[in-house]
């Protein structure tokens, strides 16, 4: 009796969130807008240079990838700290939207955290340039269970579109991995399924 209970407090829970969700706009979109930006033109510059249109030594894949990430941090700080003095009415469909994305973002930073552990921890030995052909899928994939769970919570058809879009987004990436144009398609998924859906959500609260 209690689990049917229990059962039906859950899904009464999940229905109100959904029904919250769809009426309140989303917070925080201006954050996957600077990540789609900022980690696309990087995509771009990775491209330029796999395509030899830019010359420069092998490391600077490394420094360039680390220097975007830190510039990513910086703007993250800034804007975190923008959407607390905003304030407002936070409902439990934004802290959902708010939880999932930064879980996501987490589980991006522990990835690349245990490649860069695993190749420490092999002397160097570790294909990081085979990883860095997948590691365009992963993220994409990544970024889909995002979407999919934001649309479940906001009851949103069109970013159900995002989510699709995203999941297939991957394997198309990994057709590709291993020429020169898999970063330059990276940086087109990373424009048009994270900046310019978070840009246009942003608009959209604001209206």
């Amino acid at each position: 009796m209690n689990d049917t209970r229990d059962e039906m407090t859950d899904i009464a829970w999940l229905r109100g969130l959904a029904e919250e969700g769809a009426k309140a706009p989303i917070k925080g979109a201006s954050i996957l807008f600077a990540a789609g930006l900022i980690f696309g033109t990087a995509s771009v510059v990775h491209w330029l240079i796999a395509s030899d249109v830019v010359t420069v030594a092998p490391a600077a894949y490394g420094a360039m990838w680390g220097v975007t990430a830190l510039v990513f941090l910086a703007t993250l700080v800034v804007l975190i700290g923008r959407l607390k003095r905003e304030g407002g009415v936070e409902t439990a469909a934004n802290r959902a939207f708010g939880v999932v994305w930064t879980a996501l973002g987490w589980g991006i930073f522990s990835l690349f955290l245990s490649l860069i552990g695993g190749d420490l921890a092999r002397g160097g030995q570790s294909d990081l340039a085979e990883w860095s052909l997948i590691i365009p899928s992963i993220i994409m994939a990544f970024y889909g269970v995002g979407w999919a769970v934001s649309a479940t919570m906001t009851r949103s058809k069109s970013l159900w579109t995002l989510a699709l879009a995203s999941f297939a987004a991957a394997p198309v990436l990994a057709v590709l991995s291993g020429t020169s144009w898999q970063y330059l398609a990276y940086a087109g998924a990373l424009y048009g399924l994270m900046a310019l859906p978070g840009f246009l959500i942003m608009r959209s609260a604001k209206a």
